[in-house]
């Protein structure tokens, strides 16, 4: 292809904005309006058979909206007909059972403010641990009569199940010695896995010596301080089996004929369940440990009574908690049980203090203050239970039972545990009095103020009340000696003390905690409870010139030096700043302050600090950042950016948000000293536009400078700072060479040539603005720019290249016009610094010709088989910046752009429609006045029809 003179046609750029805005069109409203009511039209078409070939129609309209779900509601949805085929009488039923089940007491439901067993499972498996060894004593049955067994007479199948059952009272055991708690834990895992998969191979008698040999387990109290954790395994194992003999016998009692209601009873059940049932309660009536209970209402209480006779008084209150747990799960409302269990627990505490129990603690060598803490899981939940929903009249009477044990410590400690809060609360002075009078051998007081302190948190006191409380609860807390006990109590009871009284009081709290702590490095060993200080101090102070005005509060922060631990203290402080400053700051108090705490997180960075924890740094010193303000001091405000570049100068994203902060306080700077162009507000933007320049150079991030570059130029240029905004612009083209090929984004490399095409595009709609340096030449940015391109090594089979030619075509195009698009106020772009000069234009036009020809050259080399559907998409895509920016009335430029028209569609690769669309938007626009001569060209670009 030979190569063409360029020449752009003249734009009225408010001509067409005005062609280009939406038609205003009438609206009759009385005819429509968006929210009126449609008016929808039913037909219903009714069909005889075949033979009759009759039908008939009817329609009916209505003026209310039709619901695209009212369907379901007429019975034609599948559910209703699955339901309409269901035999009537199991309808019926199960409607019953729907109609009892809402009309029940409320008090056999057991609803969601019911703290489950299983939030307190983990919990006390955590906290009951051992490092002595274990034992299990496994009784190992023959394996005799195993084999075959499907293929025997049911008549020999239970004579063998018997046999088994009674080589396993003969009993061959075994015995595993001297394990950790971890293999224990591990054998009793398993032991719960063998009787799921025995039982769901029929293997029935070996399930039943599984649950036999785990429930004599819970009769070993061997190692005492493990006991809590044993009962917790071994009835996991208990829950499992009792669940799968409740689910075999009730999947015979549903079949396709019949549903059990929600609340059956044995009249519902069918004869096949019934005979199963009885053949199992028969053959396990002999297993001691697996007697079956009949009735609930008549075994829980005589379950009750027989816990009476288990001696072991640890055994019998978790025995106890089991009941009551099972109580509460199957029937809650027989809250007489659940009391009852509370008074004969009570009426056996002293059992504690007795000779058996104080001979089994020295031959184990266990002090009473290590066994009696081994109660309270157990005792809690005896105590939740019957609190549930129970009347203050209950609770009063359970307070007075208390006292006439003489207010026993480990009593009053499960009552405070359980009871609720408010009920707590408003008694805290009578609690106060029996924790002074209490016996506390064993069990110390401030473990009573602790579970105090923990209601209080969650429970306001009487007003007239709260300081008292506060003092005699210090009291006792400030005289532990030791540093665990104290820091467990006090971290309880800041809460109370931030919630109702002022700095005064919080400071006079933190100070006596540092004072415990400091001691011996004692809060080495304490970091949780310190840390759950600190987030209760800045939950209850929002006002952080109040909180940092707090003594003792920033070296309260010293105690943390572990660095994890104090730069997670740091992330909570700046959380709470971030969530909860309202308005930007000045205050000196609180900048110090955060300025020390950012920096403490910013030093913690180092090579392996992952990416994450880099973003969540760099977002909560941003977020510090952002909410300073010093309003018009702009030069303290610039002093503070500089301060701030200088501690935080590892995070990249903290010195991108300097940069930006910088830049619109260099716009600020412009808008509030609007004519007013002293030299001190000159000298402050240069030194803006110089904070920028130099930061920029250290960021990682090519993409991330580019930008910069770019938008720093901007706000260079917008302060007529004509020479700095030239130096970003020079920046930004020199560093375009060492964009890589591939970049990582978000974790994934990319190729970066689309990335560099929009970068490019932005810098040219810049560059349309910027004047020309009276010692470079005309356009030597652009000339820059395209050498800079020329030069850059492209990807094969790649058209960004010729794409960013085609953006410089449109960018020469506008520079061309006698009036730019847009301006940058008291900035004189080229349009007024040449007005039109011709040696300018033909400067524009050699380049806009050097464009077209690599252009040109670039569409040559794609007349390959596999390049053709890009040459096309090129084409077209040139043809249309002609159409757009060139003065189709020279002959060679409208010759050009129907060779493209052909081009594009020499091989069948064009989109038809596009043609079409384009060739229609053509003839449009001839009918304007100044584009007649489009109407020939239309008439020179056919379009070719795929055969």
């Amino acid at each position: 292809m030979a190569v063409f003179p360029w020449h752009s046609r003249n734009r009225n750029y408010k001509a067409e904005f005005a062609s280009c805005r939406l038609e205003a069109v009438p609206l009759e409203f009385g005819d429509y309006h968006p929210l009126k009511p449609i008016t929808v039209t039913e037909s219903k078409t009714k069909k005889v058979n075949r033979k009759g070939s009759t039908s008939s129609t009817s329609s009916s309209s209505s003026s209310s909206v039709v619901d695209p779900l009212s369907s379901v509601l007429d019975g034609t949805d599948p559910l209703s007909m699955f339901a309409a085929t269901a035999d009537p009488a199991a309808l019926a039923a199960a409607m019953d059972s729907s109609r009892r089940k809402r009309d029940r007491d409320d008090n056999s439901v057991v609803g969601s403010d019911f703290e489950p067993w299983t939030n307190k499972r983990g919990e006390i498996l955590a906290r009951y641990t051992t490092t002595e060894k274990l034992s299990i004593n496994l009784f190992m049955g023959s394996e005799k009569g195993k084999a075959g067994t499907a293929t025997l007479a049911m008549s020999e199948k239970v004579r063998t199940r018997l046999e088994e059952l009674d080589d396993f009272e003969e009993g061959s055991q075994k015995e595993l010695l001297n394990l950790t708690q971890q293999d224990y834990v591990n054998r009793i895992e398993e032991l719960n896995q063998s009787l799921k998969d025995a039982w769901a191979s029929d293997q029935k008698v070996k399930a039943l010596k599984i649950v036999i040999q785990c429930s004599k387990l819970l009769s070993d109290t061997s190692v005492i301080q493990f006991y809590p954790s044993k009962f917790v395994l071994i009835t996991d194992i208990l829950d499992t089996f009792g669940k799968l003999v409740y689910e075999r016998i009730f999947s015979m009692c549903v079949d396709s004929r019949s549903v059990l209601p929600d609340h059956f009873s044995p009249e519902n059940a069918n004869d096949t369940a019934k005979e199963t049932c009885l053949n199992w309660f028969f053959k396990i009536a002999s297993i001691r440990e697996l007697i079956p209970r009949l009735g609930i209402s008549e075994c829980l209480p005589r379950l009750t009574c027989m816990i009476r006779g288990i001696g072991d008084p640890l055994v019998s209150v978790y025995a106890r908690a089991y009941l009551c747990r099972v109580g509460m799960e199957v029937a809650p409302h027989l809250k007489e049980t659940l009391n009852k269990n509370f008074f004969d627990f009570l009426l056996t505490f002293k059992q504690i203090h007795g000779d058996t129990v104080q001979n089994q603690l020295v031959v184990q060598g266990v002090e009473l203050p290590s066994y009696l803490p081994l109660y309270p899981p157990a005792m809690d939940w005896i105590f939740q239970c019957i609190s549930y929903h129970a009347p203050e009249a209950l609770l009063t009477e359970m307070m007075e039972r208390c006292k006439k044990l003489g207010n026993n410590a480990l009593l009053l400690n499960s009552v405070m545990s359980a009871f609720r809060a408010e009920f707590i609360a408003t008694r805290s002075m009578d609690f106060i009095g029996m924790i002074k009078e209490c016996d506390e051998s064993g069990f110390p007081k401030h473990l009573l103020f602790r579970s105090l302190g923990l209601n209080l948190a969650l429970a306001d006191p009487p007003e007239s009340d709260r300081l008292q409380i506060l003092n005699e609860a210090w009291k006792v807390i400030t005289k532990l000696k030791n540093p665990q006990d104290y820091i467990n109590c006090a971290e309880v009871w800041v809460e109370y003390t931030c919630k109702h009284f002022t700095k005064r009081e919080v400071n006079t709290v933190l100070a006596d905690v540092i004072k415990h702590m400091t001691p011996d490095r004692a809060f080495e060993d304490s970091y949780p409870q310190l840390q759950l200080i600190i987030k209760k101090v800045i939950a209850h102070f929002h006002d952080f010139s109040v909180l940092f005005s707090v003594e003792k509060f920033l070296p309260f922060l010293d105690m943390f030096q572990k660095e994890s631990v104090r730069v997670e203290v740091c992330k909570c402080i700046m959380d709470a700043f971030i969530k909860h400053q309202q308005e930007p700051t000045k205050d000196p108090v609180i900048l110090n302050a955060l300025l020390h705490v950012c920096k403490t997180m910013h030093d913690s960075v180092n090579a392996l600090t992952l990416e994450d924890e880099k973003r969540m740094l760099s977002y909560l010193i941003n977020g510090f950042i952002k909410m300073v303000s010093f309003g018009r001091d702009f030069e303290q405000q610039l002093s503070f950016y500089v301060e701030s570049r200088s501690m935080f100068c590892n995070l990249e994203p903290v010195l991108v948000q300097l940069i930006h902060s910088v830049n619109r306080l260099a716009m600020e700077t412009r808008k509030v000293m609007k004519g007013n162009h002293s030299r001190k507000t000159a000298a402050f933007v240069r030194a803006c536009v110089a904070y920028c320049f130099i930061t920029i150079p250290s960021l990682a991030g090519i993409f991330t400078r580019l930008n910069l570059y770019l938008h720093s130029g901007q706000v260079a240029l917008a302060n007529q700072c004509l020479s700095q905004a030239d130096a970003f612009f020079k920046a930004a083209i020199s560093l375009v060479p060492e964009v890589p090929k591939m970049i990582n984004i978000d974790g994934k490399m990319r190729p970066s040539e689309s990335f560099l095409l929009e970068f490019l595009c932005n810098f040219f709609s810049t560059l349309l603005i910027v004047p020309d340096h009276p010692e470079h030449g005309v356009l030597f940015l652009v000339r820059e720019l395209l050498n800079v391109i020329q030069d850059y090594t492209w990807e094969d089979n790649s058209d960004e290249k010729i794409r960013i030619y085609t953006c410089v075509l449109h960018l020469l195009s506008a520079m061309s016009q006698e009036t730019y698009l847009y301006h940058i106020d008291k900035v004189d772009s080229n349009d007024s610094l040449y007005g039109g000069d011709s040696k300018f234009l033909a400067e524009n036009n050699k380049l806009c010709e050097t464009v077209m020809a690599q252009i040109l050259e670039h569409l040559k080399t794609l007349a390959k088989d596999e390049a053709l559907k890009r040459q096309s998409s090129l084409g077209l895509s040139f043809f249309n910046s002609i159409l757009a920016h060139g003065d189709l009335r020279n002959n060679k430029l409208n010759q050009l752009s129907v060779n493209l028209w052909h081009l594009a569609q020499r091989h069948g690769c064009a989109d038809t429609r596009t043609m079409v669309k384009t060739l229609e938007y053509i003839k449009k626009q001839s009918k304007q006045p100044d584009m007649t001569h489009l109407t020939e060209l239309a008439l020179r670009l056919p379009l070719q029809t795929r055969t």
